[in-house]
């Protein structure tokens, strides 16, 4: 380390380097906006993309990202996010500590599949080289998929719902968008063609859920798959927050998993005397 003052002090500021903000004394620039310039006359969403992607969105774009957004919120307390967020609270801790322990549980997979989609997504449209996906080429790509990652298809099939309602309106929106070129649309062709796939494959409708059409719109919007997860975290913890404020306003005290009538099973050894002289 240099012994000059002016280099430990250039050093020093040099430590962290952002391109994202900029303060000074009762100045406050994001991307180069002025903040007070952009309270009131930006939304949320184009709030994330711009401070993500370094520029603001088309309005097509924010509406595209907004309604992705607000489709993931919530899956209801059986989720284990929720029902972790839910039982932290019944144990005292403060919402941020609920809401952080409901977002650590969002792992590969509780969280990650929409990132998985992207990614099975984009190697498709890297052998596809950019065109439209036929079927052989899909069937052939998907094949290589499992064979890497197993058989469950991340963004196919719901646990919960034959059908997940929140599908179809957001691929209407994609369409829409693509029909007025503000998206390539090729995402969502790839999307139809894995769903295809996967019925030639195993002879039974394997519809898109929604991680699956949250990865079209992501990829259509040119977010690279680790921000497909991100960004699914950003929407889940507005119903984390929700669910565990929810639960903090009924002081209910250290709810375990289900209630204590229901016995878990205990499948150890049977009853057994213990023997001091083993």
């Amino acid at each position: 380390m240099s012994d000059d003052p002016q280099q430990l002090l250039d050093d020093a500021q040099a430590w962290w380097t952002t391109q994202i903000i900029d303060i000074h004394p009762g100045e406050i620039g994001i991307r180069g906006y002025p903040i007070q310039e952009l309270i009131g006359n930006v939304t949320f969403p184009e709030m994330i993309w711009l401070m993500i992607r370094g520029e603001l969105p088309r309005p097509a774009q924010a509406r595209l990202l907004d309604a992705a957004l607000v489709a993931s919120v919530d899956h209801g307390p059986h989720a284990p996010s929720i029902s972790i967020a839910r039982m932290a609270i019944t144990c005292g801790v403060d919402l941020n500590n609920a809401v952080a322990s409901g977002v650590n549980v969002l792992g590969d997979v509780h969280g990650g599949p929409g990132q998985q989609c992207m990614e099975l997504y984009a190697q498709i449209h890297a052998a596809s080289g950019g065109e439209n996906p036929f079927a052989a080429l899909v069937d052939a790509q998907l094949e290589q998929f499992i064979a890497r990652h197993g058989k469950i298809v991340p963004g196919f099939g719901h646990r919960f719902h034959p059908v997940d309602p929140r599908v179809a309106p957001l691929l209407a929106m994609v369409e829409q968008a693509a029909a007025a070129g503000e998206v390539s649309g090729i995402y969502a062709r790839i999307g139809r063609e894995v769903e295809a796939a996967l019925r030639r494959r195993t002879g039974k409708p394997i519809p898109m859920n929604i991680d699956g059409v949250t990865a079209v719109i992501f990829s259509e919007l040119g977010f690279p798959p680790p921000m497909g997860r991100g960004l699914f975290i950003l929407s889940r913890s507005v119903g984390i927050l929700a669910h565990a404020w929810e639960q903090m306003q009924r002081g209910e005290r250290i709810k375990g998993p289900m209630p204590k009538e229901i016995p878990y099973t205990y499948s150890g050894p049977k009853s057994r005397t213990f023997d001091p002289d083993r």
